[in-house]
């Protein structure tokens, strides 16, 4: 009886501990450290009516404070404020909550279709409105408009040696899902009240997220083997604004936590130079791909079409 009892308690604490292997919880998702830039200060894209730019930086600053995002770089192109006094207090505001700019170059100009020293003049253009709002702060950060750096060596080079001569560092960016395509769809749509095209914008613009995400980590671990600190481009936009909470909530589903671009990039990864003549440019990562002439990861396809064509 003894025995049988013993024979018992042993089966019993055997299932137990097996049951224990199928119901114990996986390791937690591996976080990785992400800092959030937006271009195109003061201005990017449509409206709808009565939104204002200054209602857009606003509402993204509050976001950001209240999803605990620190220190969000603007990026700015100095010639839209034009006289236009919504437009200016944008750059007010930003630099009022705490937030520090950078330069995007005077006009947002694209080097591929300009000289180096054309490039370097929209750059020096942009310095006294920078240095008016940002004094001795830290605004020498450059981020290159269309993520173009130069479609000869030649460009390339010359900019970069500006850059250290003149103390900028290059704001690089690891993190894109072209947020951009979605503000002038939004701003018809809305215009519309057409209720069925706004749900998809917002849909497809958190799974377009989603999907280029899990690409741009995959990038990083084909190059170095493990999550670098990212660096995500955004704009400010009227439907970022909108998003912007769905965003960063999904940020951290997908293990993201954030810090600032400085922190950022003191990641080793951000001294790769790809050091080619790349004509359509792109994310530090997608240069560093084709330059090494690496195999590129099937890419998710982003609905262009359909959003150029949305409520028209």
């Amino acid at each position: 009886m003894n025995i049988n009892r013993f024979a018992y308690f042993a089966c019993a604490l055997s299932l137990a501990l097996l049951a224990c292997v199928f119901v114990w919880p996986s390791p937690a998702q591996e976080r990785a450290q992400v800092a959030i830039t937006v271009d195109d200060l003061p201005s990017h894209g449509d409206l709808p009516s009565p939104m204002k730019r200054s209602d857009v930086a606003k509402s993204m600053i509050a976001t950001f404070k209240a999803k605990g995002v620190p220190a969000v770089y603007g990026f700015v192109n100095a010639k839209n404020i034009a006289g236009d006094e919504d437009k200016a207090d944008v750059l007010k505001i930003w630099v009022n909550a705490g937030f520090p700019l950078g330069n995007h170059t005077f006009s947002h100009i694209d080097i591929n279709t300009a000289t180096p020293e054309a490039f370097e003049a929209e750059i020096a253009g942009n310095e006294p409105t920078l240095q008016a709002l940002m004094g001795s702060k830290d605004w020498h950060w450059l981020r290159y408009p269309f993520l173009h750096e130069g479609d000869t060596l030649e460009k390339r080079h010359a900019v970069r040696t500006y850059l250290h001569e003149h103390g900028y560092k290059v704001a690089q960016v690891t993190l894109d899902f072209g947020d951009y395509a979605w503000n002038v769809p939004y701003a018809r749509c809305a215009e519309k009240h057409d209720t069925p095209g706004m749900e998809w914008l917002k849909s497809s613009y958190l799974a377009t997220a989603a999907d280029s995400f899990a690409l741009d980590r995959k990038l990083s671990a084909m190059l170095f083997g493990r999550d670098i600190k990212y660096v995500l481009l955004m704009h400010i936009g009227g439907f970022d604004s909108v998003m912007l909470p769905e965003l960063l909530d999904l940020m951290k589903k997908e293990g993201f936590d954030f810090v600032t671009l400085p922190d950022a990039e003191k990641d080793p990864a951000y001294e790769s130079d790809p050091d080619a003549s790349l004509t359509h440019g792109g994310t530090l990562l997608e240069q560093l791909i084709e330059s090494k002439h690496m195999k590129y990861p099937p890419v998710p396809e982003r609905p262009m079409q359909k959003l150029d064509a949305l409520c028209r």
